[in-house]
């Protein structure tokens, strides 16, 4: 699912026009980014936590000739759904 059919399933579910469905959805989307970029975890009960993960500097290995290269440090987003999601998932 993409951004789009996100916005058009939470209009039908709802019953709110989409252009307003359409700010909320990307108020929201901001906000998390925001939070995320400071480092702080977005809880979501019965969802999960979004949270900014780090990386450090490790050895790998460039798929082109195989020479050896440092792949440095960087940040990435992590996601730890809760204990409600993963019992869907795993039914």
């Amino acid at each position: 699912m993409n951004r789009a059919e996100l916005v058009l399933a939470v209009s039908e579910k709802t019953g709110y026009p989409k252009a307003d469905v359409e700010l909320i959805v990307d108020e929201f989307f901001s906000i998390v980014e925001q939070k995320i970029v400071k480092g702080e975890e977005i809880k979501i009960s019965n969802f999960g936590v979004f949270y900014k993960k780090e990386r450090l500097a490790r050895k790998g290995t460039n798929p082109s000739d195989g020479t050896p290269i440092i792949i440095p440090a960087n940040s990435t987003v992590g996601f730890r759904p809760s204990k409600i999601i993963k019992a869907k998932v795993n039914k």
